[in-house]
């Protein structure tokens, strides 16, 4: 009964561990590169003044946001002291990503008073030749018409009560067009949501906003006063869209429609979403961390790893000889479930593998080899007892894995409060330590435990003279 209940569960874990990695391998699930093994951009923000712990995480909170909103997996957004850090591996368009977290400013909704203002420095005019009707003087000379330069709003004179001009940019920050706007109608305080969507009918993007049970009627009120006109979105003294009002009630759900590509439909729909920090953020440092030195360290720490890993497998073979091949199938089981979860978690929640993660793996090789040593040295001590290999692997087994539960359990707890008190690298190498060693737990007893007792029925397993078992714990004589 034994036997059988052995080689089930040793069947099920193998089916489950080559099952589990060949979906892994066939949906090419991996985690995300963390920001020190792929590349990236890491900044050091600083409030403009003094503030409390409350507008710290605010802050901190909106930045993760528009973060998670570009698309950037696993970032690592921190407080340290009054600065805030943020670490973003892989990300592409490192300025996009440095304009967007920035962004300090109140956003705000102001009536379009004049557009099409022409660009600031240029002098525009208008020339009529000789004989034009409309600016043809008595002698017939050609006369210029002048418009006067008028000058973009500095950023710091960008006052919600006033009237400014504001400029509007392209998506590489060129200046496109200028407006004249009146004082703020509206801040994004009423805007409880915002996501950019597809029509198929019409086979173009808009931007459809949410607003907030209070900010509805504001805003109808705002549209009927205004319809027909223009209503500027600004954020950080920048138009960022003048849609044309056409109705006056929207019941809490207005759009905003207009030539816009998916790119541009999702950035306002972001901007409207997260629009304002409550505290201006000053940029202390930025470090653009290359993606060369990012794979030089995984080079560097998987080859590492490996010929630490042939070293110790090199040396339970030749310890404890047969039993050391159960130890390689083992950690071979233990990788291939660790992979699989690895590369899900990565794949649908954005995990994280940083070079202190890949440590944490490592060192979790260590701690799984410390178990196959403690059975395995309780079963040559039921072994020099006088007692069988097939006698001996449950027995030595239970009280192995008592030790094993006691010292896997002092490396959970360690891992868990790391987890749970520090941030960053560290935090990365908590995890996956506590990952790797649940599956130690959980191979020693449905994997090696189940595996020695199936080969201990083997003679070859037991009495062979370079690797038997018996051979390898010093014991003549002590099959069964």
């Amino acid at each position: 009964m034994k036997k059988r209940r052995n080689a089930l569960s040793l069947v099920i874990i193998v089916a489950v561990a080559l099952s589990s990695l060949t979906y892994t391998l066939v949906k090419k699930n991996k985690p995300t590169l963390g920001l020190d093994l792929q590349g990236g951009i890491s900044l050091v923000l600083a409030p403009a003044k003094k503030v409390d712990s409350g507008v710290l995480k605010q802050s901190v909170a909106i930045i993760r946001n528009r973060v998670d909103a570009l698309g950037v997996g696993e970032p690592d957004i921190t407080t340290q002291g009054n600065n805030i850090i943020v670490e973003l591996p892989g990300v592409k368009d490192q300025d996009k990503a440095r304009k967007i977290i920035g962004q300090t400013a109140e956003l705000r909704f102001r009536p379009v008073l004049q557009a099409n203002i022409p660009p600031e420095k240029t002098a525009a005019t208008t020339t009529t030749k000789k004989g034009a009707t409309t600016s043809t003087t008595a002698e017939g000379a050609t006369t210029t018409t002048t418009i006067p330069d008028i000058p973009t709003t500095p950023r710091d004179q960008d006052i919600a009560t006033e009237t400014v001009i504001l400029p509007m940019n392209d998506a590489k920050g060129n200046q496109v067009e200028r407006f004249q706007l009146g004082p703020a109608l509206l801040t994004g305080q009423v805007v409880r949501t915002a996501r950019a969507a597809f029509d198929q009918s019409q086979g173009t993007w808009y931007v459809q906003l949410f607003l907030t049970s209070k900010g509805s009627p504001q805003f109808d009120a705002m549209a009927a006063a205004n319809q027909g006109k223009q209503i500027a979105i600004v954020l950080d003294g920048v138009v960022k869209s003048a849609p044309t009002i056409n109705a006056t009630s929207f019941n809490g759900k207005p759009t905003i429609t207009g030539s816009f590509t998916q790119r541009e439909a999702k950035d306002l729909a972001l901007v409207l979403r997260y629009g304002a920090l409550p505290v201006q953020l000053k940029e202390q440092n930025v470090e653009k961390i290359s993606a060369t030195l990012g794979k030089d360290s995984l080079k560097a720490g998987v080859l590492a790893g490996l010929v630490g890993l042939v070293l110790v497998l090199l040396y339970m073979i030749f310890y404890y000889r047969a039993l050391g091949i159960v130890v390689v199938m083992g950690l071979t089981v233990s990788a291939s479930l660790l992979w699989s979860i690895i590369g899900y978690l990565g794949e649908h929640n954005g995990l994280t593998l940083s070079l202190s993660g890949a440590t944490g793996i490592i060192v979790s090789i260590g701690v799984t080899v410390d178990s196959y040593v403690v059975f395995f040295e309780r079963l040559k001590d039921e072994l020099k007892s006088g007692k069988t290999i097939r006698s001996s692997v449950d027995r030595g087994f239970s009280k192995a894995y008592r030790t094993i539960l006691n010292a896997d359990g002092s490396s959970l707890i360690a891992a868990l409060a790391l987890y749970w008190l520090t941030v960053g690298p560290v935090r990365g190498f908590a995890f996956y330590l506590g990952l790797s060693t649940l599956l130690d737990l959980f191979v020693a007893y449905f994997f090696t435990r189940p595996m020695v007792a199936v080969l201990a029925q083997s003679r070859t397993f037991t009495e062979a003279r370079h690797l038997g078992v018996a051979r390898g714990l010093a014991v003549e004589g002590a099959a069964g």
